[in-house]
């Protein structure tokens, strides 16, 4: 694709978002911007369906909604409050490391920059973006699969890693578009640019994909 195509995509993604709904992260922030809260669906949210990410989050914030509260809930009863999120166990040890880490560090405040919030126990690039993009609203370039692989099958980068794809897209993508890059990216994949045959026949932004990689589409 052409560069300055981009601005088409954008905007034809946009128009397609409300009919297609919205990640549950994203969706929080919406609701809330509560950066803490963000920090813990975000680590909930991996390798788990929304939907489930969604329930255990309302069930583990009715029981503690601060660093504090939550460092106050042992292991077993965070777990069984996010039960059946991917890896539940290791994550409500996460969970509790990570709130301690913001009590004795940050006077139990979620850090505003993504190199602060890469130092915390299982907080990697893609949690620590999320977090300064929907939490405090500071330019982040949050790349998971789905942005890594549509950016690439696009044409607009051409990257081997998520962490490559973080680095293109931050140097030529322009940051009006990055608050909501993920959330288009995320619901796009998962509705129409899928990972195995995609559906191209619908696709809104067809005209302007190169279509890299793709073998076979419907």
């Amino acid at each position: 694709m052409n560069d300055g195509d981009i601005g088409g995509v954008i905007r034809a993604l946009r128009k397609n978002l409300p009919a297609w709904g919205v990640p549950i992260v994203s969706h929080l922030a919406e609701e809330r911007r509560d950066p803490f809260e963000i920090l813990i669906s975000t680590l909930l949210s991996l390798r788990t369906k929304d939907e489930v990410t969604a329930a255990a989050t309302e069930r583990l914030f009715r029981l503690a909604d601060t660093p504090a509260r939550m460092l106050g809930l042992s292991e077993a009863a965070i777990g069984k409050a996010i039960y059946p999120v991917g890896f539940y166990r290791n994550k409500a040890r996460t969970i509790r490391e990570i709130c301690g880490e913001l009590i004795r560090r940050f006077d139990a405040r979620v850090p505003d920059d993504i190199d602060t919030l890469l130092t915390l126990r299982g907080v990697g690039r893609k949690t620590a973006n999320l977090v300064v993009a929907l939490g405090y609203g500071k330019p982040g370039m949050c790349v998971d699969t789905h942005v890594h692989r549509i950016s690439n099958r696009l044409g607009y980068v051409a990257t081997k890693t998520p962490e490559e794809t973080e680095f293109a897209l931050r140097a030529k993508l322009p940051r009006t578009y990055w608050a909501d890059y993920n959330t288009l990216m995320v619901t796009f994949g998962r509705q129409v640019c899928r990972p195995v045959s995609p559906l191209c026949s619908r696709c809104p932004v067809f005209r302007h994909c190169d279509r890299k990689n793709v073998a076979r589409s419907r």
